[in-house]
């Protein structure tokens, strides 16, 4: 009896221990990027903090697929999560594409002010079907990249323009300009330029350098095409499995990272634009009259979207009126 109950006491005295909840988290960026870095830095300290009942295992370079692949893997739970582009989680939240309709930011100073009112916005709405997101992560802006030299919307008939497969946005961008676009995955865009299947693409400076694209094209279009960024999100229902305390630890750690990217990759689009003019890519720079015929033409490319229903037009007049704001306030005297 008396070894029983010493037994017993043992037992019970002994800590606890808990089984850890692994994330298993897929990403295009390639290992070693900005992205990758930060994000691997984070899950340490996450693990470290949680003494090891939180742990993040990633899947970088895009071997589960594209972002619809990976969303596919989530509902099925063969992944957790995902660090998706703007297109990407446009599938599970469509307003959250606002931020990518082409020219409707005009420098980062527009950017900034717009995202500290909308971001808080966009990542509500992703909560709310279902997905936790820690913040927003710059890409930059896109920039086109070609094979010969766009200067106009005239330069790009005949052009082989690649856009995101599932991306309206950009497909009617480009249609609205007289071009018909070729629509691949991500992982298939570099293939397409070795092979010419495609010779144009709308991308960052940093995006184009980490995915070799830079190799395969001659001529960038100094003009800001349109805004990119993307997040990482985890399934809500693997998310509540946490504690509290852990989840706000996650919060804390990974929200602290995403604020980090966003100062990393502007700089990184900045060293890589020049780069790019180092290596020998030539810059050409679109006269005012030529941007404002694109503008033109897509606005009424736009209004067709809003009314097909692609994304809430409260939300984008929401945008709309900060940014006008803004532009009010550097213009007033």
């Amino acid at each position: 009896m008396l070894r029983y109950l010493l037994t017993l006491f043992l037992l019970t005295a002994m800590p606890l221990t808990h089984a850890a909840t692994t994330f298993k988290i897929a990403s295009l960026a390639p290992d070693g990027t900005s992205w990758m870095k930060e994000m691997r830095a984070g899950a340490e300290e996450i693990n470290k903090r949680t003494d090891g009942r939180v742990e993040f295992r990633f899947y970088p370079g895009g071997i589960m697929g594209n972002d619809k692949s990976v969303l596919r893997k989530m509902r099925v739970g063969q992944l957790h999560g995902g660090a998706l582009t703007g297109g990407g989680l446009a599938m599970i939240y469509p307003d959250a594409q606002v931020y990518t309709i082409p020219f409707i930011f005009h420098n980062y100073a527009e950017v900034d002010y717009a995202r500290r009112l909308m971001d808080p916005v966009l990542l509500t709405g992703m909560k709310e079907r279902g997905y936790v997101s820690f913040g927003i992560s710059e890409g930059g802006f896109a920039y086109l990249m070609s094979k010969s030299p766009v200067g106009g919307i005239d330069d790009l008939k005949g052009l082989k323009v690649w856009v995101p497969e599932g991306d309206e946005i950009s497909r009617a961008a480009f249609e609205a300009s007289g071009v018909s676009p070729i629509s691949l995955p991500l992982t298939d865009v570099l293939t397409a330029l070795q092979t010419g299947l495609i010779d144009t693409v709308a991308s960052s400076a940093m995006g184009a350098i980490a995915l070799q694209w830079h190799t395969r094209v001659k001529h960038l279009t100094d003009s800001p095409l349109m805004y990119l960024y993307g997040s990482m999100v985890v399934s809500a229902k693997q998310f509540e499995k946490l504690s509290a305390e852990d989840q706000q630890i996650v919060h804390q750690v990974m929200s602290g990272v995403f604020e980090r990217l966003d100062h990393l990759n502007r700089n990184d689009n900045q060293s890589a634009m020049a780069a790019l003019q180092q290596q020998g890519i030539g810059f050409v720079t679109p006269d005012e009259t030529e941007t404002q015929r694109w503008r033109a033409s897509l606005d009424s490319a736009m209004q067709r979207l809003l009314q097909q229903g692609l994304f809430d037009p409260a939300i984008l007049k929401q945008l709309q009126d900060h940014l006008q704001e803004f532009r009010q306030r550097k213009t007033a005297p």
